[in-house]
């Protein structure tokens, strides 16, 4: 089959997806990919169907570095945690029935408000209010020993060092998991998580690890989230990219 018709049996597939997580394209910045996302769907999370659509609270084989080095951060007496893009509080909720949560921690969802909304819901149904908050503004990240962002930095306009350098006091630990990242390169492209399309970068992995560094972090670890697979289809270098996650302690 010549490659423009599996590529046009591709975007199809792509603009019709419900349930796959597709990537399609290749773009120059993040503003570009979304101003090409297609006019067929929804741009992005803060819509009515991402705040219905509660993802599971169970633990996943890529969870598992993460939850090793917030674990650390618990033993060492940090007790406020920033979840950078935690949707309805899915890993507040995963992790507590694993870890031993201090009565005194202080965990913060930072989201878009659609989503925010259902969360502070479902933390009220759950009563979870007494450790779970919420907010739609990165800045409240300012003072936190915990900044914890899993599979978000993909999906926000600032990369991490933008949002880094607007605290007045940064946090005393960084951890990321299931950044999507290239060897090579910083790539922007679409994806599609069914009821939407979002603009989503994958950024080039040394380039992460040095802005992290520059802003006066020590890196603790690194690690690759094997198993949790993406590929950019009919773009070059679409097949390198990877799931990947560090610590980082500020000097």
């Amino acid at each position: 089959m010549p490659s423009s018709v599996r590529e046009a049996a591709y975007r199809r597939k792509f603009l019709e997806n419900r349930e796959e997580n597709l990537f399609m394209g290749s773009y120059e910045s993040f503003a570009a990919a979304e101003a090409n996302a297609p006019p067929s769907k929804a741009v992005g999370y803060d819509n009515a169907e991402a705040a219905k659509t509660l993802y599971s609270h169970q633990l996943y084989f890529y969870d598992y570095p993460g939850l090793f080095w917030l674990s650390r951060a618990l033993e060492e007496g940090m007790r406020s945690v920033f979840d950078l893009g935690g949707h309805v509080g899915i890993k507040y909720y995963a992790f507590r029935r694993v870890l031993p949560f201090p009565n005194d921690l202080r965990w913060t969802v930072c989201d878009v408000p659609g989503v925010v909304q259902t969360g502070q819901d479902l933390a009220v149904q759950r009563d979870a209010t007494h450790q779970l908050g919420f907010t739609t503004d990165f800045h409240d990240a300012t003072g936190y020993d915990v900044l914890y962002a899993s599979g978000s930095l993909q999906y926000l306009p600032l990369r991490i060092s933008e949002i880094i350098a607007t605290l007045p006091i940064k946090p005393r630990r960084i951890v990321i998991n299931t950044a999507a990242v290239h060897e090579e390169k910083t790539l922007y492209t679409l994806n599609s998580i069914g009821f939407a399309v979002c603009p989503y970068r994958i950024q080039h992995y040394d380039a992460l690890l040095a802005e992290l560094a520059e802003a006066g972090y020590k890196r603790r670890d690194a690690w690759r989230n094997e198993g949790k697979p993406i590929e950019v289809p009919f773009v070059e270098g679409g097949d390198k990219a990877f799931y990947a996650g560090c610590c980082f302690d500020l000097h």
